[in-house]
């Protein structure tokens, strides 16, 4: 993977520069200058890459919006957007902003220059699939959304694409990801620029299949019979059965910038706080509780050093022997509850005084690490998607809800070992962890998707959609003196650039909202209450 994303660096900037003209959907016309022979390969790879490794839309979506509203982490000013409702008109927008101007104009156009050719089948196939990923983390978080029409200003030089109904999307997203898992065939072309999979073909098969599963269960509200047919026929395909076909990206021990794109996006936005997040109190909670074996190496205090994050001195043994674990509650900044000093003793160093900042607790560094996989789609989800799925509509998932439940749990807290310096929790552990939290009848939802939002830690947007989708785990609104609204906002808002330049279309899909229109309190078509 790093020599893959050498290699592909260089190319990856020049691509920048040629797509640079595909600005807002507002001021793209036709452009003279576009490449007739550029490699949809490349453009596969530059998506890819971007999707965790860009820092704007990381930082902005997962840092500061929606890993603060699931009340994972918390407690500095960079937080506060996501952790007390504090309306930013342009940070909500950075998602939209970013990944239309980029990934959709590449991954359209890699889908259309390969589509009717015979010896690029199999590229056609994984540009689908990847098509479908990136519209939907951005349906997930807006709505509805330019879908169809969007990113064909050069093909067919639509400016102005018309907004598509939720339901729609997902319909298409169900045909194209079934559709792409029978295209595929390792008989055929091989994949080159791959960085999720190196080309594998039977590995994008499960994770069409995998993406299927996942999308269905967001329609257990809104449509269930949909959502039963559609987890069934995703099951039956074939979905992830290990640890190692689940879906990741590599990224490189480099420090990402807003241009470099080779290190991990979402550590950068960790890294490069004077202050780094904090764990929320009700992630530390939910651990301590319930006794789990990750709660000691996922959650860790350190002396902090101003942006040398790697450089700290670990002080969790110390502290923890005389406050236990303490993070920040949801409706609190770091320096709100202020905390008296504390004295311990660090060995080669002696008495030293632990202040308020010390006492509360943080990711472990092997979690925020440059080089820190980023997790698209894991086993451990798709297993806790199964026992739900179980739950909900019978055995027809391959086992009980108990055992895919057992699994789900297994290969979560044995991902932890992925991460470079992570640990390996003994099977041991994982045993009597699992026999100590056993489903209980009638709780049985609540308590997977409580494991599923601890296996989702990192991948904000989509711990983010599955809390909406289901209420679990139940969380309060935490809103303290800053916060702009009262209850937590369930979608973000249409960028006003978009409103503006696109206006007739943006209006019909603001009136469709309902009453409130553009509001971020308002929901998506699949959040039901």
């Amino acid at each position: 993977m790093k020599t893959n994303l050498k290699k592909y660096a260089f190319v990856l900037a020049i691509m920048v520069l040629m797509l640079s003209a595909c600005k807002k959907f507002g001021d793209v016309n036709i452009d003279p200058t576009r490449s007739s022979n550029l490699d949809p390969s490349l453009q596969l790879t530059n998506v890819q890459l971007r999707f965790s490794g860009d820092l704007e839309v990381n930082e902005k979506l997962g840092l500061v919006f929606t890993m603060p509203l699931v009340q994972q982490i918390g407690g500095i000013w960079l937080n506060r957007n996501g952790q007390f409702y504090v309306y930013d008109r342009n940070y909500l927008s950075s998602l939209w902003n970013n990944t239309y101007n980029n990934d959709v104009v590449n991954i359209v156009d890699a889908v259309n220059r390969t589509k009717n050719d015979p010896l690029k089948t199999n590229l056609n196939a994984i540009c689908r699939i990847m098509k479908v990923y990136e519209f939907a983390r951005i349906t997930d978080v807006y709505g509805d959304i330019p879908y169809f029409e969007a990113g064909k200003a050069f093909t067919d030089g639509i400016v102005q694409p018309k907004f598509d109904k939720q339901e729609e999307i997902y319909n298409d997203f169900f045909k194209e990801l079934a559709e792409a898992s029978a295209q595929l065939d390792a008989s055929k072309d091989a994949v080159k620029g791959d960085l999720f999979y190196n080309g594998g073909i039977a590995s994008w098969k499960k994770f069409a299949n995998s993406l299927r599963l996942r999308y269905a269960m967001r329609l257990v509200k809104i449509n269930p019979d949909k959502a039963k047919t559609e987890a069934q026929a995703a099951f039956a395909a074939g979905v992830f059965t290990s640890n190692a076909e689940m879906c990741k990206i590599v990224h490189q021990d480099v420090q990402n910038s807003y241009i470099d794109i080779r290190g991990n996006g979402v550590s950068a936005a960790f890294c490069q706080s004077e202050v780094i997040p904090r764990v929320q109190d009700p992630f530390i909670e939910q651990l301590r509780s319930t006794n789990d074996p990750r709660l000691s190496h996922m959650v860790r205090y350190y002396i902090d050093i101003v942006n040398r994050p790697f450089e700290r001195t670990d002080i969790t043994d110390q502290v923890k022997a005389q406050i236990g674990y303490n993070g920040v509650p949801p409706n609190e900044y770091i320096w709100d509850g202020w905390m008296n000093p504390i004295t311990i003793d660090i060995p080669g160093v002696g008495p030293t005084e632990a202040v308020n900042n010390d006492q509360k607790a943080q990711l472990a560094n092997f979690l925020i690490r440059n080089n820190a996989p980023f997790l698209h789609q894991t086993y451990a989800e798709v297993e806790l998607l199964l026992a739900e799925a179980t739950v909900r509509w019978g055995a027809t998932f391959g086992g009980t809800a108990a055992e895919h439940y057992a699994k789900g749990i297994e290969a979560a807290i044995s991902q932890l070992s992925l991460f470079p310096g992570g640990p390996s929790i003994s099977s041991t552990d994982i045993s009597n962890f699992i026999k100590g939290n056993n489903l209980i009848p009638g709780r049985e939802i609540e308590m997977i998707n409580k494991q599923l939002w601890i296996a989702l830690l990192l991948n904000g947007p989509e711990a983010y959609a599955n809390w909406r989708r289901t209420g679990f785990p139940a969380l309060a609104s935490s809103t303290n003196y800053d916060s702009s609204v009262q209850t937590t906002p369930r979608r973000f808002e249409y960028p006003i650039f978009e409103l503006e330049q696109n206006a007739v279309n943006a209006a019909a899909a603001v009136a469709a909202i309902g009453p409130g229109g553009n509001t971020w309190t308002n929901r998506v078509w699949w959040d039901k209450p």
